[in-house]
């Protein structure tokens, strides 16, 4: 079915010819052959891109007829796509640092200007974890990045998403927070982690300053043995979170009890579906903010999610006792 939609208004132009002029095979001159026009959604608005291609004119030649675009090119977007990578990095930061949904981010794009839908949003996050992938696995840069300062410290920890599964298992340098090395195994047996410790160690271009992770007993052992006379440290995060038990209990069980306050929230939300009014709107607006306390949890033992809540519901409730002071209504 052809698109019925209509196109966009180029709000910004660049034009760019490659850098090249003659041909890496046959060392001839590449002619400029014709033009090429691409549109991207970037943030700064809809972006127009006039690209002239050459190509080598030589038919002995074995990149005969094979276009040249513009090395500029690249820094706007992928290859064969709507997108710049400003939208990109701007997906995956509301997705993993802000923690966002997919309508959230469509909402906040289309804000921005950005005209996209869900289903575009879901195709740059997997964009964006595949750059992201690359980035990681990129040895040149993060040889320059580790070569900068010189040391490292490790902070090594497994992850097991769910019972009976592989373990992955995470390098990380505690000074750039880069992700030296990550692998699944299948135990966390001391001769297992001896083995991959061991080829982390090869593989790092600057000494190995210290060592930290929480206190499994293999992990302990398989350090001792890859990296002798290394500093080794209990993580302070899983001492801490240790040590703070009890409070994350009672924290734990004061959110569930504020939580069975607010389970009203979609009756009131009930009666007004379908009303366009000013009031209507209020009643939408103090609902979402419920739901949007309830589902902001904090990070144990550093953020208590308990005390979150009751800050976020007082200030909820304080903020609706301003409203009926001025005149409007209170529902129980």
């Amino acid at each position: 079915m052809a698109k019925t939609a209509k196109r966009l208004t180029p709000t910004i132009t660049h034009d760019l010819a490659p850098v090249r002029t003659t041909c890496l095979d046959c060392g001839r001159h590449l002619r400029a052959d014709y033009t090429n026009r691409r549109t991207l959604g970037t943030l700064d608005g809809v972006t127009r891109l006039n690209l002239t291609i050459r190509r080598c004119r030589n038919d002995h030649c074995p990149a005969a007829r094979r276009p040249v675009r513009p090395e500029a090119e690249g820094r706007f977007a992928l290859p064969r796509h709507e997108f710049g990578f400003d939208v990109i990095a701007l997906v995956g930061r509301l997705r993993y640092r802000e923690h966002r949904s997919v309508p959230e981010i469509r909402g906040h794009l289309v804000g921005r200007g950005v005209a996209v839908s869900e289903r575009t949003v879901l195709n740059l996050l997997d964009r964006y974890d595949e750059l992201l992938a690359v980035a990681l696995t990129d040895d040149r840069r993060l040889r320059a990045v580790l070569a900068g300062q010189n040391r490292v410290i490790l902070g090594i920890d497994g992850l097991q998403p769910d019972v009976g599964h592989e373990v992955l298992w995470v390098v990380r340098d505690c000074l750039s927070g880069e992700v030296l090395a990550a692998t699944a195994l299948l135990s966390a047996r001391r001769k297992d982690l001896i083995v991959w410790l061991d080829g982390v160690k090869r593989a790092c271009p600057v000494p190995v300053a210290g060592v930290v992770s929480d206190g499994q007993y293999t992990i302990r052992q398989a350090v001792a043995a890859v990296f002798p006379g290394v500093p080794y440290q209990v993580c302070q995060f899983h001492y801490l979170r240790e040590a703070a038990k009890p409070i994350y209990e009672a924290d734990r069980h004061a959110k569930k009890e504020l939580k069975k306050k607010v389970r009203g929230v979609r009756a009131i939300e009930r009666r007004v579906e379908g009303q366009t009014g000013a009031e209507a709107e209020v009643v939408r607006g103090y609902c979402s903010a419920v739901r949007s306390a309830l589902t902001d949890d904090g990070r144990p033992p550093l953020e208590a999610s308990g005390l979150k809540l009751h800050a976020r519901l007082t200030a909820i409730d304080a903020s609706l006792d301003r409203a009926a002071a001025k005149g409007g209504y209170r529902s129980s």
